[in-house]
């Protein structure tokens, strides 16, 4: 049996709503991946140079730590993996949370939340925090109908 997990990143609660559509359609194990800080609106304010986000992202090496690095991915084969699109890529947290874990012989979908962007860069920049696992680009901004296709994968 391909036992599923979803792992998701959400910062304002929108990739957390998505996630648990996923779940349920899926019949999938949920995860949430948490910041040992949690973000605050005006860490998020992309806009603000000095603000927490946009200086995490201009340098692709910051891993911001998670607060659990318990999550026993080793009972599963499959495992969605959402979060918001920042500056067309993943949030580095997500790097943080592929590289706290062995992923060889798994399958990553991925799925994003965005206001306006695709994927970007985001397959290139994650697949070397989990290199021997098979990471594919799942949807962005899923609607219903893509839920329950991704949720068939």
């Amino acid at each position: 049996m391909n036992k599923k997990l979803i792992a998701f990143f959400s910062a304002s609660g929108k990739t957390a709503s998505i996630a648990k559509k996923l779940a349920d359609a899926a019949g999938a194990d949920l995860y949430e991946i948490k910041p040992e800080t949690p973000y605050t609106a005006a860490d998020l304010d992309w806009q603000n140079k000095q603000s927490r986000s946009s200086i995490e992202m201009s340098d692709q090496s910051f891993r911001p730590p998670v607060a659990d690095k318990n999550a026993d991915i080793s009972e599963y084969e499959t495992i969605y993996l959402g979060f918001p699109i920042w500056w067309y890529v993943a949030p580095t947290i997500i790097n943080t949370f592929l590289e706290s874990y062995d992923f060889s012989g798994k399958k990553i979908i991925l799925f994003a939340t965005s206001g306006s962007s695709g994927f970007g860069d985001t397959l290139k920049k994650l697949e070397p925090s989990a290199p021997n696992a098979n990471i594919i680009e799942g949807k962005v901004n899923p609607s219903e109908s893509d839920i329950n296709t991704l949720a068939k994968m």
